[in-house]
């Protein structure tokens, strides 16, 4: 069993510091992407403060992201390449920090609680892409540029992890 210590009243450099350490613990010797995925995305759930939804998204053969592991409300199953604030994250390869959904040209509304989005683009050392990683919030500008670094290494971890 992992425990868990409460993260939470870090200052954020310090909690994604810490976050990234206890993913790269819980995922150490598992190499499944759906097994790490769930664990991954539990770890975060309970970890960053001010969030509604966190979860993956995946890359399919057709192009499109198909829901993976998430908690939160009932999501979007399949997002067409290009749109949104995901398909805009695989497209272009880029993290998309997004202060204000309903400002971002094509945002898909899952959740209408959700007021700003942060989305990574989980790329392999291959230079192939698996897909993305997305947390929403409902508190407009949650995300700024150490939540970009933070959730940027998590990424990283997790995808060291799937060997």
């Amino acid at each position: 069993m992992h425990a868990v210590e409460p993260l939470q009243h870090l200052p954020k450099s310090a909690l994604y510091a810490a976050l990234t350490r206890e993913a790269e613990a819980l995922l150490a010797g598992e190499h499944d992407l759906i097994a790490n995925a769930a664990n991954f995305v539990a770890l975060v759930w309970q970890q960053v403060p001010q969030i509604n939804w966190c979860g993956f998204y995946l890359l399919q053969a057709d192009g499109d992201l198909l829901v993976g592991p998430f908690q939160g409300k009932p999501a979007c199953v399949r997002i067409a390449a290009g749109r949104g604030v995901c398909g805009t994250a695989a497209a272009t390869r880029r993290t998309q920090v997004v202060a204000d959904v309903d400002a971002f040209p094509g945002h898909i509304a899952c959740d209408a609680d959700s007021r700003s989005e942060i989305v990574v683009p989980l790329v392999r050392a291959d230079g192939s892409l698996l897909g993305v990683w997305d947390v929403d919030s409902p508190r407009p500008a949650r995300f700024d540029e150490e939540d970009r670094a933070g959730m940027e290494a998590l990424c990283a971890a997790f995808l060291a992890s799937l060997g």
